[in-house]
């Protein structure tokens, strides 16, 4: 079943709007056919049209953009949601009681109330809401969580998590990216922390199955002049015993998109990087390490049904993208039907791991602010 696409923001000069394009047309199950791609009206039917939208389906403001929609016969069964952070939660709510399902970039919110009430309004209507967290959709990032799953590794002990970048070593004026992520008001109160750290974050709790419970986190400001951080140094604990360290820099010379995850229990280690997405390394106690290739044998359902081509053909960032989309399809389209969703969709970041996301964000400022004391995740500091 193709079902219907919504977009606010996307616009021209948007680099994750095409993106999210690209990703929902990859495996032929969503049409976008409205949006509102801007404030401003003129801009956002002109941008609309050039994607081949009707002009009566291309809004100036997401609120006209819910109450038009959600009155139409034909109306969208899902709106993505690809503007800056501070305009995710209004957004959401609005379609959210509308009962159109929505699909939202992380972070979820800018701050915890914002997410809870979310959360709440998921459980008081049932419209489904996915996040964005398109790494989890690699095939190998799912055979990671299978082993662990599976207790493979035993008892898991230490986890490693890195997200590297170096595009904000210098100051960027006029960069559009690069002025709201730095601007406190509509980036919230992270920087790198909300823009890449929450990545490494939900990379590692998806792996393990569980959020961790508490954080000790060193921000830090490298340019001058720079409000929020640039780079961002944090332990965590989980319940079970695993400790960890998150490592993300924005400040990093020499590194492009360095996403990279290490898990090691008590009977072996798994590790995987996003530059070299179709390898994981598995080491076994007391044996030689192993290379597992997506798409070779011996893989788990999870990544087998990740997986679109032959291996030693690359899928890489905009096919695990296209994984989301393509369960968020599946959820959806069980929720219109009132069928149970597929299996596949239950591996989907949904609004529980968005309010995980921001409760991590929230306890990170504040143990900063607190020269790295230990704080709990689940604290409530709404």
């Amino acid at each position: 079943m193709r079902l219907s696409l919504g977009m606010i923001g996307g616009g021209e000069g948007a680099f994750i709007g095409g993106v999210h394009r690209m990703a929902a047309r990859l495996d032929d199950r969503w049409t976008l056919v409205a949006g509102a791609f801007s404030g401003d009206a003129g801009r956002s039917r002109a941008f609309g049209q050039g994607l081949g939208l009707g002009e009566d389906r291309c809004y100036g403001d997401w609120r006209v953009m819910a109450q038009a929609e959600a009155a139409r016969p034909d109306r969208i069964d899902a709106v993505a949601i690809v503007t800056p952070n501070h305009l995710h939660h209004a957004p959401a709510r609005a379609f959210l009681e509308a009962g159109i399902a929505v699909i939202c970039d992380k972070p979820l919110t800018t701050g915890l109330a914002d997410a809870l009430d979310l959360a709440d309004a998921v459980a008081r209507t049932g419209t489904p809401l996915v996040l964005t967290h398109n790494y989890s959709g690699y095939a190998m990032v799912r055979q990671m969580r299978a082993m662990v799953a599976a207790g493979t590794l035993g008892a898991i002990r230490v986890v490693q998590a890195e997200y590297a970048q170096d595009w904000l070593a210098t100051p960027l004026p006029g960069n559009k990216q690069a002025d709201w992520r730095g601007d406190p008001e509509r980036a919230g109160p992270g920087g790198a922390l909300g823009d890449i750290a929450t990545h490494a974050y939900h990379l590692a709790t998806f792996v393990l199955g569980a959020a961790a419970d508490q954080v000790s986190a060193e921000t830090s400001r490298f340019v001058e002049g720079r409000l929020l951080d640039d780079d961002v140094q944090l332990r965590l604990r989980w319940a079970g015993g695993a400790r960890g360290q998150l490592w993300a820099s924005q400040v990093a010379v020499g590194a492009a998109n360095g996403l990279r995850l290490r898990i090691y229990g008590e009977t072996g280690g798994l590790e995987w990087s996003q530059e070299d997405p179709d390898i994981l390394r598995y080491t076994p106690l007391g044996e030689p390490p192993r290379i597992l290739r997506r798409g070779g044998p011996g893989l788990s359902a999870a990544a087998q049904a990740a997986t679109r081509i032959p291996a030693g053909h690359p899928e890489g960032y905009l096919e695990g993208f296209a994984r989301i989309y393509a369960d968020a399809a599946d959820l959806v389209s069980a929720h219109k039907t009132g069928q149970p969703p597929p299996a596949t969709a239950l591996d989907l970041p949904g609004v529980g791991a968005g309010v995980e996301g921001v409760r991590f964000i929230d306890a990170a400022v504040r143990s900063a602010a607190a020269d790295g004391r230990w704080m709990a995740l689940d604290e409530e500091n709404a």
